[in-house]
């Protein structure tokens, strides 16, 4: 599968690089990559041998930041509920994170339809992904809360 996606990658002239990692047979970081040209990582777990998990971690702005963690838990829960919600229509999954003091938004599309892990997918996979971009990533009002 490896040697699939870097010909992929390379087909559609993205450079990408190789990240070591334990719990993956292969992991590669697409610095740029969708229409919103964010960095993407496309692997493959070790535990899941034969799917490919496209994902991205999006950075809040500072100004998210601050307003997330005034939040109170039912307030996080509403945000993240509505992340999850976007993430769905899209076919993804979301995590909301803690990572290097930043508060980010972790989205995974898994494909894991061996005869359907090709080219395309995996393009329409790094598209949906980086549709979620700061623009998808607002934060309630107070009125909403």
């Amino acid at each position: 599968m490896r040697d699939n996606v870097e010909r992929w990658l390379i087909h559609e002239s993205l450079p990408f690089d190789q990240v070591k990692s334990e719990e993956n047979s292969f992991q590669i970081l697409v610095k740029h990559a969708g229409q919103y040209g964010i960095p993407v990582d496309i692997f493959e777990p070790k535990a899941q041998l034969g799917i490919l998990v496209i994902g991205a971690k999006i950075e809040m702005k500072n100004n998210q930041i601050i307003r997330y963690r005034g939040f109170n838990e039912e307030e996080r829960t509403k945000f993240a509920n509505k992340v999850s919600d976007f993430c769905n229509s899209i076919e993804a999954i979301s995590k909301i994170i803690n990572e290097d003091g930043k508060q980010k938004v972790a989205v995974y599309v898994v494909l894991d339809d061996k005869e359907n892990i090709n080219q395309q997918t995996m393009f329409e996979a790094i598209d949906s992904v980086s549709a979620v971009s700061y623009t998808h990533l607002t934060l309630p009002t107070n009125r909403e809360v």
